[in-house]
């Protein structure tokens, strides 16, 4: 790679550092953590840019943010080959690899109209479990009803 072709993003001092985010995706990413670019956080964001690993992945850079536990739990059906790197004084001192668990809970909605879990008298949290990681693909655990990755793209980031 010769240098016109090197990436070239600039450090931050303090915050987050989401890498390996499947190319075309990191614009859903600033909407699951909320981000809208009013809120004052200097954000870098790199699209479609080469990757050993992807082939093309997403990066995305937030000034003195750090993620909260259920926006990483989010972040994984979205991004499941992230790595989220958390920054202090210009230095790494966390980085850690998403990783999908085998049930998602609470987090998303049936689209069953029928489900238990869509009845207003009926308290119970949705259960999906994870048949198919890439390309993402969910099941009811009450009515099995299929999630696929697009619904849950749309229900995370509207």
């Amino acid at each position: 790679m010769d240098e016109q072709e090197t990436l070239r993003v600039s450090k931050i001092k303090n915050g987050t550092v989401i890498d390996h985010i499947p190319a075309g995706r990191a614009l859903a990413v600033l909407r699951l953590m909320g981000i809208t670019g009013s809120e004052g956080h200097v954000v870098t964001v790199a699209m479609n840019v080469r990757s050993g690993k992807l082939g093309k992945k997403d990066l995305v850079k937030v000034e003195n943010l750090e993620l909260k536990a259920e926006q990483v739990n989010k972040l994984t059906l979205i991004a499941p080959t992230a790595t989220i790197n958390i920054i202090r004084d210009y230095e790494v001192v966390e980085k850690r690899n998403v990783k999908l668990p085998d049930k998602i809970v609470g987090i998303l909605r049936c689209t069953n109209p029928g489900c238990i879990t869509r009845q207003p008298m009926e308290h119970v949290s949705s259960r999906f479990l994870i048949v198919s990681k890439s390309p993402l693909r969910l099941e009811c655990e009450y009515c099995g009803r299929y999630l696929e990755e697009e619904e849950v793209l749309k229900q995370l980031t509207q």
